[in-house]
């Protein structure tokens, strides 16, 4: 099945990205600390950065924070993850987020693991 992406995962990226870079501009000190503390969470340590990342992308789901689904869709990729461990993850996360958790996987998540995984080709 082929989805058509209301906005392409590179384009929700760049939008992401972008914004950060103008509010670093505006808000130095508040966006090193912050990017500082993510990166230090992100490590590598007794959880592998996977495992973070999947935790991430379940936070993200439960919260309906579109931006970071697709961010940390792009990090479990980027750390291996499978498709099948992807959609695990969104499966636990729905038996507590219940049918907001799956609009979003039945949507967003198909179609961000499908067009990173195409962009890697």
């Amino acid at each position: 099945m082929e989805f058509e992406p209301r906005n392409s995962t590179e384009e929700i990226l760049h939008h992401y990205k972008a914004g950060i870079g103008l509010f670093t501009e505006k808000m130095p000190g508040l966006a090193e600390h912050f990017n500082s503390f993510s990166e230090e969470c992100f490590k590598e340590g007794v959880l592998t950065k996977k495992d973070k990342q999947l935790i991430a992308l379940g936070i993200s789901l439960y919260s309906q924070d579109e931006y970071c689904i697709v961010y940390h869709i792009k990090g479990c990729l980027d750390q291996g993850c499978s498709e099948q461990e992807i959609y695990e993850a969104v499966g636990v996360t729905a038996a507590f987020g219940g049918g907001a958790t799956m609009s979003q996987a039945v949507t967003l998540v198909q179609e961000c693991v499908q067009e990173l995984n195409q962009l890697k080709q």
